[in-house]
């Protein structure tokens, strides 16, 4: 009987050894920054909802706000703000243009492209391309005007231009509106478009951030899919990963240092996953270093949709329902 129970014993153990899906999930990798106090603007402006954040080839961060409030339509703040990084204001421009600035990219000449989500009246559902002081030098889509076709967006969420001058417009907001990723030249002339709402690969619900890596592949924040997409530049598809959570914001620094912001994770919308800043590597996918959300309750925390991170490591995040941007600096 003694050797009867050993033999089951040494069986019992064998089982266990060889299903790891009954070990314990990973624990969350460590957190390696420290928020820095920052953002110093003028006395008579106030952060509204922030979407989006990016950093220029200077160092000097850009912020779409939302006009003080949440939007923009019947006001006439400018809602884009420049500062340098240690938080000083530097400038602001693009009063009277937009309903809901959404996202933000600043390409190699310095020129900075903003989206406009919604659409009121003869504004919106485009993407305006401006010069570093604020002129403005392109506008993709029809102000106003919602659609699917070849010169129409239906609230695009990201904007990004790619090393030979083509944009990429990240063209839904989820609900009725679209799932796709356009492709234009650097003179605005429409190349291709791919996508359409679903899951599987290649398809997209709420296609809600831009990156390139080295590689210049293309990075899509497929957020209510909680995964990241990749594909080339010609919309062939690459992999997904879905240990960044759910994401919002996402950018990928000249190491290949990638940043995604999850602002939406919960018990509902992405089980066992908690909202923050995870931070790995966009060559392989490991995540080495996540920031948790802000407030006492991880179903509820505050995290931003926009982040970007400049040539020193820090890390800016551009709240929306926060109101904000906050920095973040290596401990």
């Amino acid at each position: 009987m003694g050797n009867l129970l050993r033999g089951l014993s040494a069986i019992l153990l064998a089982m266990f050894a060889l299903t790891p899906a009954l070990a314990a999930a990973p624990a969350d990798p460590p957190n390696l920054f420290v928020e820095d106090g920052w953002a110093k603007l003028p006395d008579n402006r106030h952060w509204g909802s922030t979407g989006a954040v990016d950093v220029d080839r200077n160092g000097h961060v850009w912020v779409a706000e939302r006009c003080g409030g949440n939007g923009c339509a019947d006001n006439n703040v400018p809602p884009v703000v420049q500062l340098d990084a240690s938080g000083k204001f530097l400038k602001t421009f693009g009063a009277g243009i937009f309903v809901v600035p959404h996202g933000i990219a600043v390409d190699r000449e310095g020129n900075v492209w903003v989206t406009d989500q919604q659409g009121k009246g003869n504004k919106g559902h485009v993407v305006v391309k401006f010069s570093a002081d604020g002129k403005v030098l392109m506008t993709l889509g029809k102000p106003g005007v919602a659609g699917a076709t070849e010169d129409s967006f239906n609230q695009p969420s990201d904007v990004i231009v790619a090393s030979n001058g083509d944009i990429f417009v990240a063209d839904g907001h989820g609900g009725d509106s679209n799932a796709r990723i356009v492709k234009f030249s650097k003179d605005g002339k429409f190349i291709k478009a791919w996508g359409k709402k679903g899951s599987a690969p290649g398809e997209f619900d709420t296609p809600h951030g831009l990156a390139f890596d080295s590689q210049g592949r293309l990075f899509v924040a497929d957020r209510s899919n909680n995964r990241v997409q990749i594909f080339d530049q010609d919309g062939k598809f690459i992999a997904e990963w879905k240990q960044f959570g759910r994401p919002s914001g996402i950018f990928i620094d000249g190491n290949d240092t990638l940043y995604v912001a999850d602002h939406q994770s919960n018990a509902k919308l992405n089980p066992g996953i908690k909202r923050g800043i995870r931070i790995g590597s966009a060559r392989d996918g490991a995540v080495k270093s996540f920031i948790p959300g802000l407030g006492a309750d991880p179903e509820s925390f505050s995290v931003g949709e926009g982040v970007a991170a400049d040539a020193a490591g820090n890390i800016y995040m551009a709240e929306t329902g926060g109101m904000t941007v906050r920095k973040f600096t290596r401990k």
